[in-house]
């Protein structure tokens, strides 16, 4: 008898809505974000820039509505190993390192995804997880304090290890063991309003970095946010402040554009949620804590290395005009600078795809328009015998990532900066190579044009 495994893409689906409804109803403003970001990627799919934007016919398209990503943070390397197994179980890989203590907050990062063409167009979902950097504690007696709370957690429930086990061991898990993997593992990500330090602890390491607190204090990582995409960054941002919610003053990426590029990001704020702190005598002491928040992201073509090499450098040369204020009192002008700056990087696909800055997915036009079907890719694409489709981004940004950490954590945290982390010692806590995001996609280009090539001779051997 062959035992039926449920597939990979399937349990990150599956898993993906359950985290959406759980998240929904523990921040009811993320059912707001939900239903903002649908209405606004109706109206641009049917309006006339939909065609603009190049998506992949029903590739690009359909997988809009479900996609979104989450955001974990790790106290210590056991943790980060045992997600790692956990997240392969649902067919997510760690691809590419983020330094984020340069900008002042103490983590490195992964993001867990999908990694081929095919798996993210069935589901892209993606968790963008920390490690905490306990040695940026300076106070020793309180490192240790930290150090002890860490060590005697365990965040994932046992049935989840003993069914990661099963599925590391069999090659997959059952229909029936899979909804079970999902509910046990959906324990880790979910709200506990119990702290498990005392509230003077709590405030010590809440003084050294909220982000340290917020790691450290529960008995799980709790997702702190959850993220649709959008079509239409801008119009979703004007939306959320028309419905009252608490929006960051700038949206975190590259300016708006006619051809979108890498990543946008915007935000509410985090949420001021009621904790209960154990006192000695076995009795509990209310207080509050902030860490959960919405955000919103829009997505737009992936960069080669001299794409984003482009990108970095005009970023940069905005930040050293303008670095934008927590309180967004500065906010017009450092979105004027940005928009001004930017005009160096171009606004057009062809141009983009000419001056190798961007990737692109190639797919086949007009087949009868071909003379030769082994002519350069500019040559095909001027007969109109290809076109050109962004390839996605499907990342992250590390400055737009501590901006929206940032804002949410108390603009005080931006003024430190910290000593830089190591991609070698995240890696052996990891347990894995962390796999280049480049590579990816160049491997999606490379391959769309070789099968355009082989449709092209198929088609002229046909006539």
């Amino acid at each position: 008898m062959t035992l039926h495994f449920r597939g990979t893409n399937e349990i990150r689906a599956d898993f993906s809505n359950a985290m959406s409804v759980m998240y929904r109803t523990e921040v009811p403003a993320y059912g707001q974000l939900i239903d903002i970001v649908g209405v606004v990627n109706d109206d641009v799919l049917t309006g006339d820039h939909a065609a603009t934007l190049n998506l992949t016919p029903e590739e690009d398209t359909q997988r809009i509505t479900q996609e979104r990503h989450g955001a974990i943070r790790l106290g210590t390397a056991q943790e980060l190993a045992m997600m790692a197994r956990v997240f392969a179980v649902m067919g997510m890989h760690p691809v590419g390192y983020y330094d984020l203590s340069v900008a002042s907050v103490p983590v490195h990062s992964t993001a867990f995804r999908p990694i081929s063409r095919g798996d993210l167009a069935q589901n892209p979902f993606r968790v963008f997880t920390s490690l905490l950097r306990l040695e940026l504690i300076e106070d020793e007696e309180l490192r240790d304090k930290a150090q002890v709370a860490l060590s005697n957690r365990q965040i994932f429930t046992n049935q989840a290890i003993a069914l990661t086990i099963q599925a590391e061991k069999d090659g997959g898990l059952s229909d029936d063991d899979a909804v079970t993997f999902i509910a046990q593992i959906l324990e880790t990500f979910r709200w506990h309003s119990d702290a498990c330090i005392d509230a003077q602890t709590f405030d010590a390491l809440n003084g050294t970095h909220r982000l340290i607190a917020d790691v450290v204090s529960f008995r799980g990582p709790h997702i702190n946010h959850l993220t649709p995409r959008t079509l239409d960054i801008d119009v979703a941002q004007t939306s959320m402040i028309a419905q009252h919610l608490s929006a960051k003053a700038i949206v975190e990426g590259p300016p708006r554009r006619v051809c979108p590029i890498l990543l946008r990001q915007t935000s509410f704020k985090a949420l001021d949620e009621v904790v209960r702190f154990p006192n000695s005598d076995g009795s509990f002491s209310e207080g509050t804590h902030t860490a959960r928040f919405g955000e919103v992201e829009q997505r737009g073509a992936a960069l080669t290395p001299k794409g984003r090499a482009l990108y970095d450098v005009l970023l940069a040369k905005v930040r050293e005009d303008v670095l934008p204020a927590g309180d967004g009192s500065n906010a017009k002008t450092y979105v004027t600078r940005l928009e001004h700056i930017f005009k160096a990087f171009p606004d057009n696909w062809r141009d983009m795809h000419d001056q190798g800055l961007a990737y692109f997915k190639y797919s086949l036009a007009d087949a009868t328009k071909v003379n030769d079907v082994d002519a350069k890719i500019n040559a095909l694409l001027d007969a109109g015998v290809l076109f050109l489709s962004p390839v996605i981004y499907e990342d992250f940004l590390p400055v737009s990532a501590a901006g929206i950490f940032q804002s949410n954590l108390g603009d005080e945290t931006s003024s430190h900066r910290q000593t830089a982390s190591n991609r070698i010692q995240f890696e052996a806590a990891l347990g894995l190579n962390i796999v280049d995001e480049f590579a990816l996609y160049e491997d999606i280009q490379a391959t769309t044009l070789v099968r355009c090539r082989a449709q092209l001779r198929a088609s002229r051997a046909a006539t």
